[in-house]
């Protein structure tokens, strides 16, 4: 399956590589969210171009959902977008910043949690107050699809666990406690099994 005919938002791996490569978490976001968001560090690029590109990075916000102790988890049916991904638990709501999105960014940060919050909107239902904060930019350039994308890691800390799924992909949606989550490590997508070693840090930021 071919990926879907959009533009959408990267920055120049040369860009990443000077504000200082890393694998895994990094847990000093605001060093790379100034760079990362001005205007002519970020552009658009068609996806198809883009997912075989490992000279460009697209931006993915990489939102948790989390409730007390528990963090929503689901897996990714046969109608995910990135047909890689499909069949592994996810702890991780993402999506692609597309051209629509564009007047969002060279703004400042609140317009950035905007836009992602409307996309994390298109694939959920969040019935609940919650609170996001930005905890950390993931990177791994081992996986075909992790060389090609940089994720900012959010968590989204809501007050209850009202969250229905809006669309076919999200299969098994529930909010499991961190035990259940460890015992389901080896069925995740790489991203998430990247949180979840550093869930605890995650949480508490």
């Amino acid at each position: 399956m071919n990926p879907p005919d959009e533009n959408i938002l990267v920055i120049r791996r040369s860009l990443f590589d000077e504000l200082g490569n890393f694998h895994g978490l990094n847990f000093e976001p605001q060093k790379y969210l100034s760079a990362i968001l001005s205007r002519g560090n970020n552009f658009f690029l068609p996806r198809a171009q883009a997912e075989t590109d490992p000279t460009h990075k697209q931006i993915i916000p990489y939102v948790l959902l989390a409730c007390g102790d528990k963090v929503l988890h689901y897996v990714r049916g046969k109608k995910a977008g990135e047909q890689r991904l499909v069949a592994k638990g996810s702890i991780g709501i993402g999506g692609h910043m597309n051209e629509s999105d564009e007047t969002l960014f060279a703004l400042d940060e609140a317009a950035y949690r905007a836009g992602v919050e409307r996309e994390v909107n298109e694939e959920i239902k969040i019935d609940s107050a919650f609170d996001d904060r930005i905890v950390a930019l993931l990177n791994d350039d081992a996986t075909e699809v992790g060389r090609v994308h940089l994720g900012i890691v959010h968590v989204f800390k809501l007050a209850e666990p009202k969250v229905e799924k809006r669309e076919a992909m999200i299969t098994n949606l529930a909010f499991l406690s961190r035990e259940e989550l460890r015992s389901r490590r080896d069925s995740l997508e790489t991203w998430s099994q990247l949180c979840l070693d550093s869930l605890d840090r995650l949480l508490t930021r």
